[in-house]
């Protein structure tokens, strides 16, 4: 598939994201940012991405060469594995065990990336269930974190 054609793929798609996501609302206001910011955002960021790819200049296939497939794999499986394991662990843990994979793929130790996902779990979690009063999974840490 060309690069413009999936740019215009992700155009449209993000614009039926958008209108989509425009009925999203909860029966209740608890959080402050309701449920349709999520996938306004990634929408946003989806059609932004599709446009460049349909405006920039053409690239041929020299563009692919060099792409690490087999990183670029186990992100995208460890994404998917996130996302099938996110309510079950909970958010920081989830996301320390994502970051593993993915930090590893890009060139760090696995001491490093479990380090960072850990903290980037934790640091997020903090600023989105606490702060923002977005409502995240605690998991296994419910008691520790005082989260649901």
């Amino acid at each position: 598939m060309s690069d413009r054609l999936l740019g215009a793929v992700c155009v449209v798609a993000s614009a039926a994201m958008a209108w989509a996501a425009q009925d999203y609302a909860a029966a209740i206001s608890y959080e402050p940012v309701g449920p349709r910011a999520f996938p306004l955002l990634l929408a946003c960021g989806l059609g932004l991405s599709g446009l460049w790819l349909v405006l920039r200049p053409a690239a041929g296939a020299e563009a692919f060469r060099g792409v690490p497939w087999k990183a670029t794999a186990l992100c995208a499986g460890a994404v998917l594995v996130y996302a099938l394991l996110f309510q079950w662990l909970g958010f920081v843990l989830a996301t320390a065990l994502m970051a593993l994979p993915v930090g590893m793929a890009f060139g760090g130790s696995w001491k490093q990336s479990l380090a960072g996902g850990a903290a980037l779990g934790g640091v997020l979690f903090l600023l989105f269930d606490k702060l923002l009063d977005v409502v995240l999974p605690a998991g296994p840490l419910a008691s520790l974190l005082g989260g649901s």
